[in-house]
């Protein structure tokens, strides 16, 4: 049986390990901290276990919904049908999928949206019809906006709402390649496309396990010891782990220290914040909301209507903002959105903020592929290139890339990538 390394804990190793430990090979996974998940995790806080950041999907992830039934947390996932929107003052518009076929299963929704005007609704209409049919051109998502003669509107309450969201990157920093795929495989694809998936339980609960997989946690990979062109060992926290091929599923940061001529140069990070809210009685029903024209752009509803997590993605603004300010800033702009915020007492309240969430995905950015130096050292992460974002989906894939190079490379090949 074929021995594998795995180092990194997150959604691609544990993609890569779980693939291939189910394929048939002995897989040993190094994590350095004392849990999976990487940046999708979940810590105690107080008499509360809470994520890092509230991470969802859509049913287009496909390749993460086939991890989840690996890994047998498929039905911890909720799925939900509808999109709201909140403006300031608490009137709501509802997006969802109607009776037509696909792309045109939003029209009769859309159509009713009451944050946005008829010209606004024209300028959409004719920007998607040309994602449908049009490539991608290597610009910013804001520039090619503006090309489109987009409304102020349009882009502030209908393509920064989603994509800011989807992509963890500011329209003018984003690149179109990335703007286009999230409405192409989100919203113009099959109807059942676009239905958002939110964990109901922690995320410590859906990474918890990989099946069929030796976990080493506390084991951090520094170095790669080579022997006659090939890697023999990675040294784990002082000791060398042996096999016969490696995955290195580890941020690109360290990828760049452990595999020489593997350069960044030029990459960014971008930052989530994430505003945890625990309020004395409920204050919506809802599951979810867009929130606009204000800094949060979103809430989750955690528990009851109680407990809410509200999140800024790309918040290169907040990052020095003192911790106790953003919590006043966020209860104020919830009240907005939800009066009745303000007649009810916070209980407690945390913020989260994740300086390296995901790397910044701006135009001409060139992502590795899965190959290394070594024939049978493999890369995977968010970052490489797997076709999406940085995404969950987008690491999942990335492990099932890497999976299937090792397959090859130990003349037993497999098929992972759906």
């Amino acid at each position: 049986m074929p021995r594998v390394l795995v180092a990194g804990g997150g959604l691609a190793g544990l993609a890569a390990a779980t693939a291939l430990a189910q394929s048939g090979c002995d897989v040993e996974l190094a994590e350095a901290r004392p849990f999976l998940g990487g940046r999708a995790s979940s810590y105690p806080h107080q008499d509360e276990t809470i994520d890092n950041c509230q991470h969802v999907l859509l049913r287009c992830c496909v390749n993460l919904l086939d991890l989840y039934a690996r890994l047998g947390v498929a039905d911890k996932v909720r799925f939900y049908r509808e999109f709201f929107f909140i403006e300031p003052g608490g009137r709501m518009s509802v997006m969802k999928a109607g009776v037509l076929p696909a792309p045109l299963h939003f029209t009769g929704s859309f159509a009713r949206l009451r944050f946005l005007g008829l010209a606004d609704k024209a300028a959409i209409a004719r920007a998607m019809l040309a994602i449908r049919r049009g490539t991608a051109p290597r610009t910013t998502m804001g520039e090619w906006l503006r090309g489109m003669r987009q409304t102020a509107r349009a882009v502030s309450r209908f393509w920064g709402p989603v994509l800011v969201s989807a992509i963890n990157e500011d329209l003018d920093r984003m690149a179109a390649e990335h703007g286009f795929q999230v409405f192409r495989e989100g919203f113009l694809a099959g109807s059942g496309a676009h239905e958002m998936g939110v964990p109901a339980v922690p995320l410590s609960d859906l990474y918890a396990r990989a099946p069929g997989v030796r976990i080493h946690y506390r084991t951090t990979a520094t170095g790669v010891i080579e022997d006659s062109g090939r890697a023999a060992a990675v040294d784990c926290s002082g000791i060398p782990l042996a096999a016969d091929a490696f995955v290195l599923a580890v941020p690109f940061e360290r990828a760049g220290a452990l595999v020489p001529g593997l350069r960044f140069d030029g990459w960014e990070h971008s930052p989530i914040t994430g505003v945890h809210l625990w309020f004395d009685r409920p204050v919506t029903s809802l599951p979810h909301a867009a929130l606009l024209d204000r800094t949060i752009q979103w809430f989750f509803n955690k528990s009851e209507g109680r407990y809410l997590q509200l999140v800024i993605s790309a918040s290169r603004s907040v990052l020095d903002t003192p911790r106790a300010e953003i919590i006043r800033m966020a209860v104020d702009e919830l009240a907005e959105f939800l009066p009745v915020v303000r007649g009810v007492q916070v209980v407690k309240a945390h913020v989260v903020k994740e300086v390296r969430a995901t790397f910044s995905a701006v135009p001409g950015l060139v992502r590795p592929g899965c190959e290394s130096r070594w024939p049978n050292v493999f890369l995977a992460g968010d970052w490489t290139n797997s076709g999406w974002p940085a995404t969950m989906e987008g690491a999942v894939r990335s492990g099932y890339i890497a999976a299937e190079a090792v397959s090859r490379y130990l003349g037993r090949p497999a098929r992972f990538l759906k």
